[in-house]
């Protein structure tokens, strides 16, 4: 009997084991307020689960320390590999590195650079950054429209990292919306890299300020450099009811600027939902299930009408 006992405690053991998945996860910065978001919908949608277990990464910021990272991963037998990399210019490495292996890799908010030729068994969660910058600059052209200023209105825009693709689209979408007929009346006095960074676009703004040129609305690439923006503008007393400002993430800073008539447009990016279905797109992977390439999570434009609707 105990023989018995023995014996199927063993084999209960070994099925326990065998449905354990442990998924490696290199994070671009752990420092970064949007990036903590997705990190914890990744963490908050395990805790759900049963026998998967998350080993998370910080790059800081370097690409040869994540890709040091995903090789690790590699080495430790990972089940699957998620990565937000650092420079969506350096993924094809990192591709090479979980395929070689057999290793299923989802890319997660930040598009890798070799998406049109991703191997099999790797996929992309995110959102449609055309959406993103779009709905937000076409927004700040309805703004500035309805102040009075479609005979002319200049503006400034904060790009974040440029070896990232998600700066680079949103810039982009920033030019297409103001190159529209209907929008064609907004002037893009300066554009410049603040990085993401609150500090680094109150720094930029100060000095556009010093120069004297005036200006009528702000479209950064994330609300971080938004709410640094505003702090400059704030600190050198301009009034925020004549400048339209701009962001992209509805991050609960930005929520609360929008709520004392500081920010005007963000663009509700589901980060915690990027990272919980970053998740589910691993373990479908793991499991040898097909799943698409691209897995698209809705941008939502967030104004003051209906900023309550995106508060906890």
């Amino acid at each position: 009997m105990k023989k018995l006992l023995l014996t199927a405690g063993i084999s209960a053991l070994l099925a326990t084991s065998a449905v354990a998945q442990t998924i490696g996860v290199s994070v671009a910065r752990f420092d970064d307020n949007g990036l903590t978001i997705m990190r914890n919908g990744m963490t908050d949608h395990v805790d759900t689960l049963d026998g998967v277990d998350l080993q998370v990464e910080d790059a800081q910021d370097d690409v040869a320390r994540q890709l040091d990272q995903i090789n690790n991963f590699v080495a430790s037998g990972v089940d699957a590999i998620i990565v937000n990399a650092v420079d969506t210019n350096a993924t094809d490495a990192m591709s090479v590195a979980a395929a070689s292996a057999g290793i299923p890799l989802v890319y997660v908010n930040r598009q890798p650079i070799n998406m049109d030729t991703l191997p099999d068994g790797q996929a992309f969660v995110a959102s449609n950054e055309v959406e993103s910058g779009t709905l937000a600059a076409f927004q700040m052209c309805q703004d500035l429209r309805a102040q009075g200023k479609s005979g002319g209105a200049q503006a400034y825009m904060l790009m974040g990292q440029l070896s990232n693709q998600a700066a680079v689209q949103r810039s982009k979408d920033f030019h297409d919306v103001i190159g529209m007929d209907m929008c064609n009346f907004i002037t893009l006095i300066d554009e410049q890299t603040a990085n993401w960074s609150r500090d680094e676009a109150q720094d930029m703004m100060t000095n556009w300020i010093s120069s004297g040129e005036p200006f009528d609305a702000v479209f950064a690439n994330n609300d971080e450099m938004a709410i640094g923006a505003i702090q400059a503008m704030k600190a050198s007393g301009l009034s925020m009811e004549e400048i339209v400002v701009g962001g992209v993430d509805a991050t609960a800073d930005a929520l609360v600027a929008m709520q004392a008539g500081e920010l005007d447009v963000t663009v509700f990016q589901d980060l915690a939902g990027q990272g919980a279905g970053s998740i589910d797109t691993a373990l479908k992977l793991a499991a040898g299930e097909e799943v698409d390439k691209t897995v698209f999570i809705p941008f939502k434009l967030v104004t003051p009408e209906n900023v309550a609707d995106f508060l906890n």
